[in-house]
């Protein structure tokens, strides 16, 4: 039994392609999708119908004589040969020209909707809700196994990991998908207490992202009482949902971001403010103190305890002046009453007998005895000197010579 290698077997296929002149030749009629003009000037896109597509292919060299640029939904004529790529094993059209038709159903069917849509102002900027700043918990309506959920989930946890999350599952394509959006919506809203949903599915062909076109999804999104952040396909992909929704992103991922604060900004943000805080304080500080000094210089000027002092000093000043003059006053009295005393002394009869005189009494009365006159003889006297006393009586004075007798 003969058998083959990949390799052989495709370009065995590719040679029955290239010989059939049918297939050599030929003009295909369809709806563009997915468009994509690489960098080197190529042209890759899919042209479809209800029933199957075909996968599409101009060189450079063809696509710069187009006189037509398709866009997706556009319905053309494409001519060129049909062969086998052999990297991916797939048949395709090697495309050499493009003739317009005109628009393609899906497109025609997208713009029918949003012209309905917008007419009952369910795009209407006044309608769209605020998102909140700072989400506790965050809705997610995707597949469990898309890989734009996992991507999702690690913008939160790098931006905002103090975010819920919380998946209401769904398919995000196939004909099931519509209803099973709008299903997941409708449990975020009746039995959680999300506070932002995110609508979420990575890029694919306009008929890949068809079920976000759905008429039932968009009235679903706008009934939300939750709002809602659309982020279906690439950047350049718009479909109904993201009209209808509260904000749009161009990616799932660009979606979180919008759904969340960065958590490093807002760290630098707090290391900012508490700068300005501490700076405030310091200048506050400081300005309280400098008002403090003048309020303390200003009460110094106006305190009744300056008052007191000076008072407390005119006291001192008093007191001393008042010992001064009592001094002085004593003084002088002193030397008054030394003056005195030396003059009572002077006058004192004991101070005249120390100088040698004497005072006679009467020795019977004690009288002074002032002068001989009236004094008879015989009577007693007492002679005083300066420390002791002499009795004597008295004689008379023409007799005193002639004799001599003891009077005691």
């Amino acid at each position: 039994m003969d058998s083959y290698s990949i390799a052989e077997l495709t370009v065995y296929i590719r040679e029955l392609f290239d010989v059939n002149e049918t297939l050599q030749d030929v003009w295909v009629q369809g709806e563009v999708s997915n468009m994509r003009r690489a960098a080197s000037g190529h042209w890759y896109f899919t042209l479809k119908d209800s029933q199957a597509q075909l996968k599409c292919v101009m060189w450079r060299s063809s696509a710069e004589r187009q006189s037509i640029n398709p866009q997706d939904g556009d319905a053309i004529l494409a001519h060129g040969r049909v062969s086998i790529y052999d990297a991916q094993g797939v048949y395709q059209l090697y495309a050499d020209q493009v003739r317009p038709v005109g628009m393609g159903d899906l497109y025609a069917q997208f713009e029918r909707l949003k012209a309905k849509l917008e007419a009952e102002g369910l795009f209407d900027s006044s309608r769209k809700r605020p998102i909140p700043t700072f989400p506790r918990q965050i809705g997610v309506v995707t597949s469990a196994e898309a890989a734009a959920f996992q991507d999702i989930q690690n913008v939160l946890r790098r931006r905002f990991p103090l975010a819920q999350i919380i998946l209401s599952p769904t398919l995000v394509q196939g004909a099931e998908a519509p209803a099973q959006i709008v299903r997941a919506l409708e449990r975020l809203n009746a039995h959680t207490q999300v506070d932002v949903i995110l609508v979420i599915r990575g890029g694919g062909a306009i008929e890949d992202l068809w079920a976000f076109n759905d008429e039932g999804v968009a009235r679903a999104i706008a009934g939300s009482r939750i709002p809602v952040i659309t982020g279906v396909g690439h950047e350049t992909d718009f479909t109904i949902a993201d009209f209808v929704s509260d904000l749009r992103a161009p990616t799932p991922s660009a979606a979180a971001e919008l759904a969340t604060p960065d958590g490093d900004e807002l760290r630098a943000g707090l290391r900012g403010l508490d700068d300005q805080l501490y700076a405030l304080l310091d200048n506050q500080m400081f300005t309280l103190r400098s008002n403090l000094g003048v309020a303390r210089r200003t009460l110094g000027h106006v305190s009744p305890l300056n008052r007191v002092r000076n008072l407390r000093q005119r006291v001192d000043d008093w007191n001393v002046r008042m010992h001064n003059a009592q001094i002085g006053r004593l003084e002088r009295l002193g030397e008054r009453l030394t003056a005195r005393t030396a003059a009572l002394k002077a006058a004192d009869p004991r101070s005249i007998l120390g100088r040698g005189y004497a005072i006679v009494y009467r020795s019977e009365d004690g009288t002074r005895i002032k002068g001989a006159k009236g004094i008879k003889p015989g009577v007693g006297i007492t002679v005083r000197f300066h420390d002791d006393e002499l009795k004597a009586r008295v004689e008379d004075e023409k007799l005193h010579e002639q004799y001599k007798r003891t009077l005691f």
